[in-house]
């Protein structure tokens, strides 16, 4: 019972809610780089929080089905087809087996969710299956490989389930441009203030160097009253400053330490709509608190224990 892979796209990684309690020893967390899609793709299909899925990085992404499940897609709408049939994002979908689900290229967003009744079973390394290729840990075999052509990923027969989808208004818009809070952190008081207005009242721009360790943003530039500092534990979502004064928000496959200035930290929910924006894309920052980041993921958490099903169609 399994899923074949076809052709394996620009960067398809399985993923699950990560790797923790290992930085003090210099492995990173890795783990989806927009945890709102993939949380709803889980909980759309009532699968526990941790269950494994693909993150479809780009696109094309081609699998064959060889048994019956049910699955669900969220994040970036990447031209998903289903027998050639079009399909959409942010809703589940019942799979026959031999049936063909193909990613084409982005129409919104950047990265796809595919969950499955259930989850996937890869095999687990360090308590997770969070594909990290640098490290070479995680994924299907545990060696940190993207999917390939030929790659089998298992997972158990379901029943059919009720047709589920998310709610229009609870569907982000991965193409409007983004405004996030910064929580004051690290070196924000080596900043001046004439240097955290500028940083405020200005527009970034997603520059064409990102991935799945930063996000290398582009704008006036920015300067620290210092010139490095020891190297210290980097949290995800934190803005670093180094000497260009060019902003990186570092993300999910991040190095563990770093001694470039931070001038504060995104909240994990802003840096996954962040993960969702390509080159090009314009990017706002405002001033944030601990307590506004943690209503907003309250917020979250209590839509996510509520939701009810709802009928999506055949």
């Amino acid at each position: 019972m399994s899923f074949e892979v076809l052709d394996g796209g620009m960067l398809a990684l399985l993923q699950d809610p990560g790797r923790y309690g290992y930085q003090h020893i210099g492995v990173t967390t890795g783990g989806p780089m927009d945890e709102h899609a993939f949380r709803w793709a889980n909980r759309l299909l009532a699968n526990p929080p941790e269950a494994a899925q693909i993150e479809i990085n780009i696109g094309k992404l081609g699998l064959l089905a060889h048994e019956d499940t049910c699955i669900a897609l969220t994040g970036a709408d990447l031209g998903a087809r289903i027998n050639g049939k079009a399909a959409v994002p942010w809703r589940t979908y019942h799979i026959q087996r031999g049936d063909r689900i193909e990613f084409g290229m982005p129409v919104a967003g950047l990265r796809a969710y595919l969950a499955v009744a259930g989850g996937l079973k890869p095999v687990i390394k360090l308590g997770s299956c969070a594909t990290v290729v640098r490290e070479g840990l995680g994924g299907l075999d545990g060696r940190g490989q993207k999917l390939a052509k030929g790659d089998c990923i298992g997972f158990d027969r379901c029943h059919k389930k009720t047709m589920t989808s998310l709610p229009i208004g609870e569907v982000p818009d991965y193409n409007e441009d983004l405004q996030v809070g910064v929580i004051p952190s690290y070196q924000y008081a080596h900043f001046s203030p004439g240097e955290r207005m500028k940083f405020f009242s200005g527009s970034y721009e997603v520059s064409q160097r990102i991935d799945r360790m930063g996000y290398r943003l582009t704008g006036e530039p920015i300067a620290s009253e210092l010139d490095g500092i020891i190297s210290e534990g980097i949290a995800y979502g934190a803005i670093q400053v180094p000497s260009d004064g060019q902003p990186i928000v570092l993300m999910k496959d991040r190095q563990t330490i770093g001694g470039y200035p931070k001038i504060g930290c995104l909240s994990a929910l802003d840096a996954g709509q962040l993960a969702q924006r390509g080159p090009g894309a314009k990017i706002r920052f405002y001033l944030a608190d601990v307590a506004e980041a943690e209503a907003q993921r309250a917020i979250f958490n209590h839509k996510l224990e509520t939701f009810k099903t709802s009928l999506a169609g055949p």
